[in-house]
């Protein structure tokens, strides 16, 4: 079977050696790309990212991503964000003032601080499976190990698309969001051992159904 394309959106805000390797190895063939002609190509898109979400909607739009981006997402095509790849989905962010691509409704909060609570939230933790069915769960334990960097996390208007949720503190926030063909993580599988390419696995299965 032909190796699905995925595109993998470069838009200088990092991560993309590692996100590229996690998916060479679980079968896809990827191509870093800022052209709006390889996203119309692909199969699939991935964008993935480190940093502020202001930056990165400018880098966006200094790339002119941000429609390309959004007829992907309206086209059907398969798309997944990996940590601020999934912030810049939303609508805007209390990080900063940029809006968002704005395909899922909803905005960006900032970790609340609280007695021994260390913000970013840093390291290993579990996710509660909210749509344990999803094909993006595909052959996971039930409360899978995953790595987390993050300060800011998303809310959804809609708590119906929330894919997952993570307990930092006595916070219990969304990690991850689905609907259809549309699916982003907070955390990072490309970091995230095992699990996390078993996660990445299933994306690139997704993608050839």
């Amino acid at each position: 079977m032909k190796e699905p394309l995925i595109a993998l959106i470069d838009y200088d805000m990092g991560n993309l050696h590692s996100a590229a390797k996690g998916l060479e190895k679980v079968g896809a063939t990827v191509k870093v790309t800022d052209s709006t002609q390889i996203i119309a190509d692909a199969d699939a898109v991935v964008i993935p990212g480190d940093g502020a979400f202001d930056p990165a909607i400018k880098h966006l739009r200094q790339r002119e991503l941000m429609e390309p981006l959004q007829g992907a997402i309206a086209q059907g095509k398969p798309f997944l964000g990996i940590c601020l790849g999934l912030q810049v989905l939303f609508e805007s962010s209390e990080e900063g003032t940029e809006t968002g691509l704005g395909v899922i409704p909803g905005t960006v909060r900032q970790f609340q601080p609280e007695p021994n609570l260390t913000i970013p939230h840093m390291g290993w933790n579990h996710l509660e499976l909210r749509q344990p069915h999803h094909p993006l769960w595909r052959d996971l334990p039930e409360n899978p190990m995953v790595y987390f960097v993050h300060s800011y996390y998303v809310e959804p208007s809609d708590a119906e698309v929330s894919a997952a949720m993570v307990t930092h503190g006595s916070q219990t926030v969304t990690s991850a969001i689905a609907q259809d063909h549309l699916m982003a993580v907070q955390f990072h599988p490309e970091k995230s051992s095992h699990i996390g390419l078993q996660i990445l696995s299933n994306f690139v299965n997704f993608t050839m159904q």
